[in-house]
C-alpha cells in the first residue's frame, strides 16, 4: 500500500485511513520500531493489558511457589 507523505505545518506526515486507525486499534498514539530499513507503527497497549482476564482464568486454589523461596545452598549466616 502506497501513501502520500503530507505538510502538516512545518513538518511533514502520514495520513491513516479511519480502517486501519479500527483495523491495529490504533488511538492517541502508537510505538514507532526502526529497523534497518524499515519502520513498523504497533499500537500502545496499556500496561497490564488483559491481566484481569488471566487472573480470572487462575484456578482459586493455585497459590503454590514455582521455586522454593529458600535454596539448599542458601545460608543465612553471613546475614547475622
Amino acid at each position: 500500500m502506497r501513501i502520500p507523505i503530507i505538510r502538516i505545518g512545518n513538518s511533514k506526515g502520514l495520513r491513516l485511513s479511519k480502517t486501519i486507525l479500527e483495523k491495529y486499534q490504533l488511538q492517541d498514539s502508537a510505538e514507532l520500531i526502526l529497523e534497518e530499513d524499515q519502520i513498523i507503527i504497533r499500537p500502545v497497549k496499556a500496561s497490564r493489558h488483559n491481566w484481569d482476564k488471566s487472573f480470572s482464568n487462575m484456578p482459586d486454589n493455585d497459590d503454590t511457589l514455582l521455586i522454593d523461596d529458600v535454596f539448599d545452598d542458601e545460608s543465612f549466616e553471613e546475614w547475622k
